[in-house]
């Protein structure tokens, strides 16, 4: 990261490296169209802040991923609202065209009537920190560092969501890890 103060090809080297996983978590979340402006916004983002990249962290995808999560934090509010109306209709408001519509239907219910009405009702970190972990596929001290919490934290956070999911899917015998895996 610090080579790429001097050399802005460094720095493509890490969009390459990040690009693609960033944004198939950001789109998982708020669709593809979204994604690609909050993908645009996560780098953009880091190339301003990089001077203040901590050069001893190993991995830069953490550090990534937490610029992603608080964009995505500005946009808690439409998510929360989108979640509800697919609890409540059973379709996804976030398929904004055609192919979005197909590749949903696709996945096979990767979010699910029930998956979107546990969603709506985890609180913004217990979300957070499953998501990142269930479809971001951080482990727990990356998402611990992506969110700037402790890793005890990430863990409380994940068995509560965890609790909660399986109490509004439990009723259906669903496994929440199975749907949100997209398995």
């Amino acid at each position: 990261m610090a080579r790429s103060l001097g050399d802005l090809g460094v720095f493509g080297v890490l969009f390459d490296r990040h690009a693609a996983t960033i944004h198939g978590y950001l789109s998982r979340r708020v669709g593809t169209d979204l994604a690609d402006d909050l993908t645009a916004e996560t780098f953009l983002v880091a190339l301003r802040k990089r001077a203040a990249y901590d050069p001893s962290r190993p991995d830069a995808r953490p550090w990534l991923y937490g610029i992603a999560t608080r964009l995505l934090q500005r946009h808690h509010r439409q998510e929360a609202r989108q979640y509800r109306a697919l609890a409540r209709t059973g379709v996804d408001p976030v398929a904004e065209n055609h192919a979005d519509a197909v590749a949903a239907r696709v996945a096979a219910g990767a979010l699910t009537r029930d998956l979107a009405a546990g969603l709506a009702r985890l609180g913004r970190g217990d979300r957070d920190v499953l998501l990142l972990i269930a479809w971001g596929g951080l482990s727990y001290s990356e998402a611990a560092d992506s969110l700037g919490i402790p890793v005890g934290t990430v863990r409380s956070r994940l068995n509560r969501a965890r609790k909660k999911l399986r109490a509004v899917l439990g009723e259906n015998g669903t496994d929440p890890e199975s749907h949100l895996s997209g398995g």
